[in-house]
C-alpha cells in the first residue's frame, strides 16, 4: 500500500512565488468523505485524477493514498457525483536545494485568504530545509484538510480562528 507522509504549514507571505517553478489550477470534489476516509475527484490543469485516502493513525503525518489518472471526460462526470461544495486552489511548486519540493496551495472562493504549504517525506522523521515563507505547522489539524475545507470553508471559521496565515506563526 502507498503511504503518503507529509507535513503541512501555514504560509506567511507570497515570497514563495518567486521561487516557484510552476503553478497549476486545481478544482476538487469529494464523492465521499468521513471518518478520515475520502474518495476525491481532482481536475488539475488538463488532467483528471481519482484518489482514495485512508485515515491517519499517527496524528496526521501519514495515511494510505491511492491515486490514478482518469480521462478528463470521466473526471468531469465524476465531479457531478460529488458531495456539495468543492475546493478551488492554485498549486505552486517550490523546489528546495535538498531535493524536496514544497507544494503551496493558494485557496479561492470560500477558502480565500488561506495559503498552505506541504512537503512530502520519505520517512516520518526525515529532515528538510525550512523555507522562510513557512509559518505555523498544522500537520494533523483536521481543519486544514481539504475535505474539511469543503464542508467548513475558511471564511466560515469563527473570527478568533480565522486569522490570516501570517497571523498564525
Amino acid at each position: 500500500m502507498a503511504q503518503e507522509i507529509e507535513r503541512k504549514f501555514l504560509v506567511l507571505d507570497d515570497s514563495f512565488k518567486k521561487f516557484a517553478t510552476s503553478h497549476t489550477h486545481i478544482e476538487q470534489g469529494y464523492i465521499c468523505s468521513g471518518s478520515g476516509r475520502t474518495v476525491r475527484v481532482r481536475i488539475r490543469g488538463d488532467k483528471g485524477y481519482l484518489t482514495i485516502k485512508g485515515p491517519s493513525r499517527d496524528g496526521g503525518l501519514s495515511r494510505y493514498e491511492f491515486e490514478t489518472e482518469v480521462a478528463m471526460a470521466d473526471a468531469k462526470e465524476l465531479m457531478l457525483l460529488c458531495e456539495p461544495g468543492s475546493v478551488v486552489k492554485e498549486r505552486w511548486l517550490v523546489p528546495m536545494p535538498d531535493g524536496h519540493t514544497f507544494e503551496v496551495d493558494e485557496f479561492f472562493n470560500e477558502n480565500e485568504g488561506l495559503v498552505m504549504a506541504e512537503v512530502e517525506l520519505e520517512t516520518p522523521d526525515a529532515t528538510f530545509l525550512r523555507p522562510t515563507f513557512l509559518g505555523k505547522e498544522v500537520t494533523g489539524d483536521r481543519r486544514y484538510y481539504n475535505a474539511h475545507l469543503r464542508r467548513y470553508p475558511y471564511r466560515m471559521w469563527a473570527p478568533d480562528n480565522n486569522s490570516t496565515s501570517s497571523d498564525q506563526q
